[in-house]
Parts: C-alpha cells; sequence; structure tokens
C-alpha cells in the first residue's frame, strides 16, 4: 500500500514537471489590485498566493470572500474562477468567467480559461463558440489543442499542421498535434510526429498513455490532468456569489497584475483507468493535456495572445513539413433531413465581404452546394462582424465538411445550430 502511495505522487510529481508552467497563469492571474475595500484587496492577494502554493481549497475560500466584498470586480471573478478551475469545479468555474466576461474582462486569457472549464464541464459545443469568436487573440497552437479537447481533433489538427507549415516548428506544435492525431484516432500519425521529441525508448509508454484517456468519456479526465487538478463532481456557483444579486455598474480592475499569457501543451500524462461519473472519485487524473481551436476571425487587426513556449526538457528538432501527416480518406458530405449543425467559414468586417466570401467558398468548395447560406451579425467587443456560416449538417457532417476543407488548407468550425424562431427571422438566408 505504502509503495502504491509512493509510485502515485511519483506520478502526479512527474506530471506537474511535465507541465510546469502550462496555465500557471490562467490559475493564478486575474486578482486585482486596485484602490477597493481593504478585505477584498487583501483577499484576492491571499488566494493567488494560496493557489501558487498548491492550497486549492483555502485559496477558493479567500477568492470568495474577494468577490463578496467587490461583487461587481472582473478581476475578482476571474481570479475565484482560476480557483474553481484549479479545484476540477468546472461548473462553478465556467458561470464564475462567464460573471467576468459581462462585467467587462475582455481578455483572451479568461476567453481560454472558460472554454476549458465548459469542455471539462462537458460542454464543448459552447466551448468551440468562445474559441471561435477569440481565435484572433489566441495562439495556434493553443486554439489547436483546444479544439482537439473540445470534440474536434481534426480541426485542431488542421491549425497545428497550418502553424507547422507556416514556420512555427515547435516541439509544443509538433507534440500539442501528436496528441491530436490520437483523439483522433490516427495512432501512426501520432507516433511519428511524437517520435520527433520523445526518446524511442519511452515512445511507446507515451502512446500507451494518451491511448488510455483518448475515449470521448474521458475528457473531464483530460482537462483535470491538464491543470493537475482532482476528477470530481460539482454543484455549480454557490448561489451566495451569483452575479444577478448584485446589480449595479461593472467595476473594472484599475492596476490588473501583470503576467504572461497561459498556455496550453501535451505533456507527459500518466494513465488513468476509466471512473464513472458519478459519483467522481477525489483523486486527482493523470491524463494527457491539450489545447483549443476556433474558425476565421475578424479582419480588422486585433492584439495576439501569444503563449509561453512548452516546458518539457527535450531538445529542440527541426521536422519538415513534409512529415505532418494527413488524413488521405475524405468523408462524402449529404445535407442532413433535419440539421443540427453549422460549419462557421469565416468572418468579415461588412455585409458585402460576407457575400463575396460565400460565394468564393462555394466556387472551392461543391460539396457546400446545397446547404444553406447563413450570414449572421455578431458584436465583438462593440464592433460589429458579420459571420458566414452553411447550414443543414448533423454533427459527423459537419466535421467531415471542415476535414474537407482542411485538406485543401482552409479552415472552418463545426458548431451546433442555436438557432430559434427569432434568430432565423433575422439571419440573411441564401436563395436557392
Amino acid at each position: 500500500m505504502k509503495a502504491a502511495e509512493t509510485n502515485h505522487a511519483g506520478s502526479r510529481a512527474a506530471m506537474r514537471n511535465a507541465v510546469t508552467g502550462v496555465l500557471s497563469v490562467v490559475l493564478l492571474a486575474g486578482c486585482t489590485m486596485g484602490e477597493k475595500a481593504a478585505p477584498s484587496n487583501v483577499s484576492a492577494a491571499e488566494a493567488k498566493a494560496m493557489l501558487a502554493e498548491g492550497r486549492t481549497n483555502a485559496a477558493i475560500g479567500a477568492a470568495e470572500a474577494a468577490v463578496l466584498g467587490a461583487p461587481r470586480d472582473a478581476g475578482y471573478r476571474a481570479g475565484l474562477g482560476n480557483a474553481y478551475l484549479r479545484a476540477g469545479r468546472f461548473e462553478a468555474a465556467a458561470t464564475t468567467y462567464e460573471d467576468a466576461r459581462r462585467l467587462g474582462d475582455q481578455s483572451a486569457r479568461t476567453a481560454l480559461s472558460l472554454a476549458l472549464a465548459r469542455i471539462g464541464g462537458g460542454k464543448a459545443d459552447d466551448a468551440l463558440e468562445v474559441l471561435a469568436a477569440e481565435r484572433g487573440d489566441i495562439a495556434p497552437a493553443d486554439l489547436g489543442l483546444a479544439v482537439s479537447l473540445a470534440g474536434d481533433p481534426r480541426g485542431g489538427i488542421s491549425i497545428l499542421s497550418d502553424a507547422l507549415r507556416n514556420g512555427e516548428n515547435t516541439a509544443k506544435v509538433r507534440q500539442n498535434l501528436a496528441y491530436s492525431y490520437a483523439l483522433a484516432g490516427m495512432w501512426r500519425e501520432a507516433r511519428i510526429m511524437a517520435a520527433e521529441d520523445v526518446p524511442a525508448d519511452q515512445l511507446g509508454n507515451r502512446m500507451a498513455q494518451w491511448a488510455s484517456t483518448a475515449r470521448p468519456e474521458m475528457v473531464r479526465h483530460r482537462v483535470a490532468a491538464l491543470i493537475d487538478a482532482p476528477v470530481i463532481a460539482d454543484p455549480g456557483q454557490p448561489q451566495r456569489l451569483a452575479l444577478a444579486n448584485y446589480p449595479g455598474a461593472a467595476q473594472f480592475a484599475s492596476a490588473p497584475v501583470e503576467a504572461e499569457p497561459a498556455s496550453l501543451a501535451a505533456a507527459d500524462p500518466v494513465g488513468i483507468e476509466a471512473a464513472p461519473m458519478a459519483p467522481l472519485s477525489g483523486s486527482r487524473a493523470k491524463a494527457p493535456s491539450a489545447p483549443v481551436a476556433i474558425a476565421a476571425a475578424p479582419e480588422s487587426p486585433r492584439s495576439r495572445y501569444v503563449s509561453k513556449p512548452i516546458v518539457q526538457a527535450i531538445a529542440p528538432r527541426s521536422v519538415s513539413a513534409s512529415a505532418v501527416a494527413r488524413d488521405a480518406s475524405p468523408r462524402a458530405v449529404s445535407k442532413a433531413d433535419d440539421g443540427t449543425h453549422l460549419v462557421q467559414l469565416g468572418s468579415f468586417s461588412s455585409r458585402a465581404r460576407a457575400e463575396k466570401a460565400w460565394n468564393i467558398y462555394l466556387a472551392r468548395n461543391p460539396e457546400l452546394k446545397g446547404f444553406e447560406r447563413l450570414i449572421t451579425p455578431a458584436n465583438v467587443r462593440g464592433k460589429t462582424y458579420y459571420r458566414v456560416q452553411a447550414a443543414g449538417f448533423d454533427r459527423s457532417g459537419a466535421k467531415a465538411m471542415c476535414g474537407t476543407m482542411a485538406r485543401s488548407g482552409e479552415g472552418c468550425l463545426a458548431i451546433a445550430d442555436r438557432r430559434g424562431p427569432q434568430a432565423v427571422g433575422r439571419t440573411q438566408r441564401a436563395r436557392r
């Protein structure tokens, strides 16, 4: 028994070393130090320090106290979300990050954290929507892995492959791509890409570790392993902290803590056995870590969300673009009788450009013929963009369409069709 505990502790230490710095800023940043009531300032600072020390439960208590003292401070809400995320409380974290965004936190860091929390909470489609809106601000290495984690590994493969071909030839991109191949069931490609950085005597073990958590139902374990969090059931955000309890003007952070953006990297995972989700065990998950992917971004220049370098003790190696494995078996795409998913093709600054873009997409991808065109306005940070989407797919068809486009070097995003009757009425449709 004592030996087993020692091995478990060693595995946890190895995992922490493998992902040192991964998401550290996401989990520790977000608390603000403006001139507010002393209790909130003190509590926020304590929460940050406690997270750095690994005292997650204590950090939650301090972060909740900060929010109760200044309930409409976006920075304190984001800091509390970080504490919940680190504790494996994905549902509470998602709600809290959403609160922070409503109060004015428009950082890509918080958006990425929200997407991760939604993935861990089993709401992959919601996560993909967040990633699509923030695509222009999140580094491809992080975006691709996150998209893969959100259940669209082929979309993640497309993003990461493009990054590799465009000169981002780093160990982080290569290993995130290898892990995305594994999540897609492309084990030959995963092994080839992983071998670029993993020693030959460790390669088999790496593949076995990835395989142990590759099943779709293991998503909570995968996200928990990424941030070294326990796999637990979460009742959600406490009612006393609900933003609806505190109507009023938003309080913006007057002096945010400066920090590097967080990054996501497929590190050395430790295999775990599948466990039923109800009740969930309180043990820590030891699975591979992974990042994020999305559809076309607005044309206007935006500040990039640059990730930190991978933190794996591996020698840098180069890999030619030809070494990037491709899925050579295209799938036929047909219109579903009762479409449940959309394919988001791009986002443009004017309706005229969006309409022109649709014709270009159609010319390049004849498979889109027969599907409904949607041009939908979306307000992003006070500016209106026009999203170009094709409707009428089922889930597998939407992913197949994006896979087809990825093979020709184009990107797209498969998302759930959430239009209600009113939304449909406001959306411009194609005339057939």
